[in-house]
């Protein structure tokens, strides 16, 4: 792409929500767009299929964002075209009682991509600083807590830096790690919203507990600013995509994949002289047929 989106939505320095377009497009026509992600898929799958083949590292992408900002469908329309054995995707909601039995990442590493696959989280251990921080007596479920008093500064410290070590730990050990948000603005979710009520066909991704949430948005911006700026690092970076157009999401979204993949240098295996023998020795056992 001409468009460097990588570099356009990289969180570098101090980041600030409130000062972040969710509606920038750039110069692209909504057509082209649309062609442009076409064409994007067919390179997209072209890499995934060489991770899959290289088989040394793995690649894990974090989506975060509010309700009905597009998680879903940029999932679909990013990775429709993949090779779905080298992909899996892990959507993470309220955690069961056994999920709650452990420490807050546990269930995360159960959910990581194995080496020569991609992985998408659908919501992730961010869930932990975001809802959890808006509802912070959600944290009592894990019964290491007696309080909600208990939750001061000194606990979201240390929960920041449970997350930092663990993708830390991830980066040295062969995954790379890309984090995007998805950055809806009110005005447009209030839109999906009502979409979801007003066309039939979309009344089932509709839930009355969108609301209360909605009503605590600004709070959610928030604690999505400091988590951002608390967790983004070289190795594992955030970006941040302007989603009231989820198209522009979806065209930025896969360039940032692209890009990171053509970084990660991978190759197909490089065959020993004895198999390269052997192909030459079936290839005439084939032709004398």
């Amino acid at each position: 792409m001409d468009t460097n989106f990588s570099d356009d939505f990289q969180v570098n320095g101090k980041f600030s929500i409130k000062k972040t377009s969710t509606s920038y497009k750039g110069k692209l026509t909504k057509d082209e767009g649309v062609q442009l992600l076409i064409k994007e898929k067919e390179k997209l799958r072209e890499l995934q299929e060489k991770l899959y083949a290289d088989g040394s590292q793995s690649l894990l992408v974090v989506l975060q964002a509010m309700d009905a900002a597009g998680k879903d469908s940029l999932i679909e329309h990013v990775f429709g075209g993949v090779n779905p054995q080298g992909c899996n995707v892990t959507s993470f909601k309220t955690p069961s009682s056994k999920e709650y039995s452990h420490d807050f990442l546990w269930r995360h590493y159960l959910a990581l991509p194995q080496k020569g696959m991609i992985g998408i989280f659908n919501r992730s251990h961010y869930e932990s600083v975001l809802v959890c921080k808006v509802h912070p007596e959600y944290n009592l479920s894990e019964k290491t807590w007696s309080s909600v008093k208990d939750f001061d500064n000194k606990f979201w410290e240390n929960r920041y830096e449970s997350i930092r070590n663990f993708e830390k730990h991830l980066s040295q050990n062969g995954t790379t790690i890309i984090k995007i948000f998805l950055h809806v603005s009110k005005d447009e979710q209030k839109k999906r919203l009502l979409d979801r009520i007003n066309e039939q066909d979309k009344n089932w991704k509709f839930s009355t507990g969108d609301l209360p949430e909605r009503a605590l948005f600004d709070q959610y911006m928030e604690s999505y600013e400091t988590a951002i700026n608390e967790t983004a690092k070289d190795h594992a970076p955030w970006y941040v995509l302007p989603a009231d157009n989820k198209w522009f999401a979806r065209v930025a979204a896969v360039q940032i994949i692209i890009d990171t993949l053509e970084k990660m240098n991978l190759k197909y295996p490089s065959l020993s002289d004895k198999e390269k023998q052997g192909l030459i020795d079936a290839k005439k056992t084939l032709e004398s047929e």
